[in-house]
């Protein structure tokens, strides 16, 4: 929410603030990683390349006037900058992709939380923000959706990724670890999650098995696991019960959604639903 007449209005309902910060930093095993500005079918774009011993990979990204040059990386219109060509085009980019995620190092840094939670006061609450479990990180981010392509990679190269998916998995341990000893009350894992899209078969097989290993380390420390869910929730909405997730964050009822809040509250009896209009 930005600044301003809205925020006071809502704020003024007693709405809190939650902010999302994370609690690490990375640092990259010998990978070599570069920008620079290109020009791709008459758009200007930023082009991120990343070499490693095993090949190299790029992504293309498009970024709307004012990206970077205030807050969350967001343009002047408070959009995120689109990917427009993914790190992943061809089984041939499965080991870079998988060589960067099992040479990130996880490093805890917990300034910028007790920072933010300083300034919050009561005023709000701190997060964890942890990034997209790892098939979601590979469909939305690595291969992409548009045209179904990440479910052709699915369907063509199942061994390839499922093999990347359990490496981004092992090499995340020390990510849930760092988090989980956050001084922040809660972890946000930023899903994204879309049950039109995603399916339930998928949802269960790969996003299911992640958050009972990421909430099976925060529990342990006492704290709280939200995942953004701000997409169509009914054809999976039997599955969510199942998992160990405390919080459903982002929750959008009908007419955005397909599901309605009612029914929802209903099924998920021991779950906190955080609205998301």
């Amino acid at each position: 929410m930005q600044t301003g007449w809205a925020e006071r209005e809502c704020r003024n309902r007693g709405m809190g603030i939650a902010w999302l910060r994370p609690p690490y930093v990375t640092k990259l095993h010998g990978v070599e990683v570069t920008e620079a500005r290109a020009v791709v079918d008459g758009r200007a774009i930023a082009r991120r390349t990343y070499t490693t011993p095993v090949g190299t990979v790029f992504e293309d990204e498009f970024r709307e006037p004012g990206t970077g040059q205030w807050k969350a990386n967001r343009s002047w219109l408070s959009a995120t900058p689109w990917l427009m060509a993914h790190l992943i085009k061809g089984p041939a980019d499965f080991p870079a992709v998988k060589y960067i995620a099992e040479h990130t190092e996880y490093l805890p840094d917990y300034f910028p939380l007790e920072q933010a939670a300083d300034w919050l006061g009561e005023d709000g609450i701190v997060v964890d923000a942890l990034p997209h479990s790892p098939l979601q990180m590979f469909l939305i981010y690595w291969v992409g959706s548009e045209g179904g392509n990440c479910f052709l990679h699915l369907a063509d190269y199942p061994d390839l990724v499922e093999d990347l998916l359990n490496a981004v998995s092992k090499s995340r341990e020390p990510m849930y670890e760092i988090a989980a000893k956050s001084p922040a009350p809660a972890s946000f894992c930023g899903d994204n999650v879309d049950g039109g899209l995603l399916g339930a078969r998928l949802f269960e097989r790969y996003c299911m098995p992640e958050y009972e290993k990421q909430a099976a380390i925060l529990h342990r420390h006492g704290k709280l696991m939200m995942v953004h869910m701000d997409g169509r929730l009914d054809n999976i909405k039997h599955l969510i019960p199942r998992t160990p997730v405390d919080i459903i964050e982002a929750f959008h009822p009908l007419p955005m959604g397909d599901l309605p809040l009612d029914e929802a509250r209903a099924l998920w009896k021991d779950k906190v639903i955080w609205m998301g209009f």
